[in-house]
């Protein structure tokens, strides 16, 4: 298991005992899109997964869904018990979670926001999300992951 850098995720998936391998790929601002990261991390499309932060009308959530997917916000809002949900401004991000764009991972935000994960999720054994820096991917378990996150699965893409 490689763990050549250090960053606030993978701390605490040391400390929680939960294993995982380290993508490293290259990026620039330009290419912070999904499907850069799909091409370089060389892994199935349905394994590689995007977290969004959203805004809910009572508070902040997290969003895991397939890298090629988009969300559907009303699908969102209603598992979640929110009147509305809209994506978090990108000048909001690094205050809100202390990450910032293109490095943003669902393990280590600056709170504990309630998680969601799109329930294709329950078709992948291992997934790769953002290690919380810009060019690294961390594959987990995804069922550790889920439970160490205490994530909801439900369906939230659209079709």
């Amino acid at each position: 298991m490689a763990k050549s850098i250090k960053t606030n995720a993978l701390r605490l998936l040391d400390k929680a005992k939960i294993d995982y391998e380290i993508k490293e790929y290259q990026f620039d601002d330009n290419h912070l899109d999904g499907k850069h990261v799909l091409l370089q991390v060389e892994m199935d499309e349905k394994d590689v997964f995007k977290t969004l932060v959203l805004k809910g009308s009572n508070d902040y959530l997290v969003c895991c869904i397939p890298v090629l997917k988009e969300i559907d916000l009303k699908k969102l809002a209603k598992v979640s018990n929110n009147k509305s949900v809209s994506m978090i401004h990108m000048k909001d991000l690094l205050a809100v979670t202390g990450y910032i764009r293109g490095g943003c991972s669902p393990v280590g935000m600056k709170k504990k926001f309630d998680t969601y994960f799109d329930s294709s999720v329950n078709n992948c054994d291992k997934i790769a999300l953002s290690a919380g820096k810009r060019g690294y991917q961390m594959v987990v378990n995804a069922n550790e992951l889920i439970n160490y996150l205490e994530a909801k699965i439900c369906d939230v893409v659209k079709e």
